[in-house]
C-alpha cells in the first residue's frame, strides 16, 4: 500500500506501513537482503539529519479568547521560568525557550526516545487586536498561560483622511 497525504499535507500511512513501522521490516519477513559484507543497507528513514537537529522544536499551543480577553496556553512542563522568553511586536506572540533532559549521567545506550529536549520556539499571529499594555503571562503546573486585554471594536480610534 502507499502513503497518502491529508489536507494539510501532512504523509499519513496506510495500514501496511504501520505495521513495519511499529514491528520493523525483519518482523514482516521483507528484510532487504544483506550486502557482500552481510550488512542491512541503511534506509534514507534511518540516516540522522544533521540539519534536522539544529531546527528548533515547534512548540504546541491553544489560542481561544474570552468576552474581555484573549488567552494563549502553551503546555511547557519542564521548563524554567529562566529559559522562556515571551514578546510581542505588530500583533504576533513569539514564545521560545530551552527544554532541559537534566542530568544524563551514566546513560549507556537508549531504548527509546521520544522526548524532545532542547530550544523550541513558535510565533502565532494573534487573530484579533489586542492591547500591549494589559498582558499577563503566567507559568503553573507546566502550562503558560498568556492573557491580552482585547481592544474594543468601539475603542478603535476614526482616523479622518483629509
Amino acid at each position: 500500500m502507499m502513503a497518502r497525504r491529508n489536507r494539510d499535507d501532512e504523509l499519513l500511512l496506510e495500514e501496511d506501513e504501520l505495521t513495519a513501522a511499529f514491528l520493523g521490516d525483519d518482523d514482516l519477513g521483507t528484510a532487504a537482503p544483506a550486502d557482500d559484507d552481510g550488512q542491512q543497507p541503511v534506509s534514507a528513514a534511518d540516516e540522522w539529519d544533521e540539519e534536522d537537529a539544529q531546527l528548533p522544536g515547534q512548540l504546541a499551543v491553544d489560542v481561544f479568547e474570552t468576552k474581555e480577553k484573549l488567552v494563549v496556553k502553551a503546555r511547557t512542563a519542564g521548563v524554567n521560568k529562566g529559559d522562556l522568553d515571551v514578546s510581542i511586536s505588530d500583533n504576533q506572540l513569539t514564545i521560545r525557550g530551552t527544554l532541559s533532559a537534566g542530568n544524563e549521567d551514566g546513560v549507556e545506550n537508549y531504548f527509546l526516545q521520544e522526548c524532545y529536549w532542547g530550544e523550541f520556539s513558535r510565533t502565532i499571529a494573534l487573530p484579533v487586536p489586542v492591547k500591549e499594555e494589559e498582558i499577563e503571562a503566567v507559568l503553573k503546573d507546566g502550562v503558560l498561560t498568556i492573557s491580552f486585554g482585547k481592544v474594543k471594536q468601539d475603542t478603535v480610534k476614526k482616523i479622518q483622511v483629509l
